[in-house]
């Protein structure tokens, strides 16, 4: 039996997994942002362990013989938070987290400082990077970044209560930008530039490498056995890959969450930081991937199915679903970018925006407008990666997006390759952290990490992938258009 934990930004989630890839039992506990500024958002690591508390008691308290059978613990979080710590392990501040965004400034500044960060981390400087937010502290809490012994990722603090061990590993690592991606090895220039060393840093282990054990009193607390293994983990997005089984070259996913992200694995370290796209390890030794990310995707479906009334966001797209296709291809287009953009743009003060409103559009109509616009969005992340004709055979599609087969169709026919939804990718993380400490019990990469079975599969429409680009053309000569006159205070 191996156990999952998941922290993501808005849940914690805990799965348990047995040796037939049976998920025996699934937890969640909600966990709240607080925004004490604009752009600012954190979270308090102390509700972090309280929400871990919970979920242990409830899973105990219905599977307590499950979880005496518990031989190894992954971890997956979401990424780019900070966690401060002092010598005696105290955490400083409230973490700050990936969606946060007060460290343009200080971005320049990194750029400035490293020059060559790029070939390094094989990123851009963003601010929702782990390191420009310690240059913010820097300047801003000089206090705080005295006092700063350590610095750890959301779910390595989570692996330092449970174990004791002030460890990292090399996905989440890379989303540092501290990170040499390519030499999975912290970098000191970068980190001297932003004057830190690498004693502030954890000691870094594979994903599917053991990084500690469970602390007794922890294992006697909940129920587990004496010495159980904590597996390095993944980030999130590198830990949901591993779920799926997305672990080869040319495998990879599109992922319709509150955010957008398309993920591809690779055998060798491809950054292309002008694009703004991510180049980071993988959760697994010798793999590297590829990542374009959008910061509003099932969000944008959530905000215009509030705009207009509509009871949930399924029955908005139940009516979306009823229009013709000249109906389509009158409705307005629309610009996705209610939280800023990163791939391929990397502009933090890009909005959204309807264009070509008529009095015959409807809340039909602006429906079909946000998913066509989130899907141009990842689209053009998809270029961004270069991925060569015939490189991808298809993409699974996880997310809450992933339930609607309109939006499945609309993915396939734009990118040009097949989407397949699989039986189990809900869980995500999670899974991918309960097989990755499966690994890290001595399974195998066959053995632990086949693909789910898929539960459906759509295949693109070449008329409508031509249709769609021809859409596609106008909607990026609509960012051209407008890009200069998003505010930039």
């Amino acid at each position: 039996m191996y156990l999952g934990i998941d922290l993501g930004t808005s849940e914690l989630k805990l799965v348990l997994l047995d040796r037939q890839h049976r998920l025996v039992a699934s937890v969640g506990e909600r966990l709240t942002v607080q925004r004490p500024a604009p752009l600012h958002s954190e979270q308090s690591p102390a509700d972090w362990w309280d929400a871990m508390a919970r979920a242990m008691a409830r899973l105990q308290a219905g599977q307590a013989a499950a979880l005496a059978q518990v031989r190894a613990i992954g971890l997956s979080g979401q990424m780019h938070g900070a966690v401060l710590m002092d010598a005696a392990g105290e955490v400083l501040r409230p973490a700050i987290l990936w969606n946060d965004g007060r460290s343009g400034a200080e971005c320049a500044e990194l750029e400035a400082a490293c020059p060559r960060l790029h070939a390094i981390a094989g990123n851009l400087a963003m601010p929702g990077f782990t390191a420009p937010k310690l240059l913010w502290v820097r300047r801003h809490e000089p206090e705080v970044f005295a006092k700063t012994a350590t610095v750890l990722l959301p779910k390595d603090w989570l692996r330092f209560m449970l174990t004791g061990e002030r460890v990292g590993e090399m996905s989440d690592a890379a989303g540092t930008l501290w990170l040499d991606v390519a030499e999975r090895r912290w970098s000191a220039e970068v980190l001297a530039a932003c004057g830190l060393t690498e004693a502030q840093m954890p000691r870094l282990v594979e994903g599917s490498e053991a990084s500690g054990t469970l602390r007794p009193e922890l294992a006697a607390r909940w129920g587990l056995p004496a010495g159980v293994i904590v597996a390095g983990g993944g980030g999130d997005n590198a830990a949901s890959a591993v779920g799926i089984g997305a672990v080869r070259p040319g495998e990879g996913f599109v992922s319709l969450g509150t955010s957008g992200v398309i993920f591809l694995t690779s055998d060798r370290f491809r950054p292309n930081p002008a694009s703004a796209m991510h180049a980071f390890c993988h959760a697994l030794p010798g793999t590297w991937h590829q990542m374009s990310v959008m910061l509003s995707a099932a969000n944008g479906l959530s905000w215009v199915t509030r705009l207009v009334g509509a009871a949930s966001e399924g029955a908005l797209l139940e009516q979306v679903a009823q229009l013709t296709p000249q109906q389509r291809e009158r409705a307005p287009l629309f610009l996705p970018y209610l939280n800023g953009e990163r791939t391929p743009h990397n502009n933090p003060h890009a909005q959204g925006s309807f264009f070509g409103l008529t009095n015959e559009h409807d809340a039909a109509a602006l429906g079909w407008s946000v998913i066509e616009g989130v899907t141009f969005g990842l689209l053009d992340g998809w270029h961004a990666l270069g991925v060569q004709p015939g490189e991808v055979a298809g993409l699974t599609l996880v997310g809450g997006g992933a339930r609607s087969g309109l939006w499945a169709q609309l993915l396939a026919d734009a990118i040009g390759v097949p989407m397949v939804t699989r039986h189990g990718g809900e869980a995500g993380g999670a899974l991918g952290a309960a097989r990755l400490a499966w690994l890290a019990d001595g399974g195998t990469l066959d053995q632990v990490c086949p693909a789910p079975e898929i539960a459906a599969t759509f295949s693109p429409d070449p008329a409508e992938t031509a249709r769609l680009a021809a859409r596609h053309a106008r909607f990026r000569a609509l960012y051209r258009a407008v890009a200069g006159l998003f505010p930039v205070g």
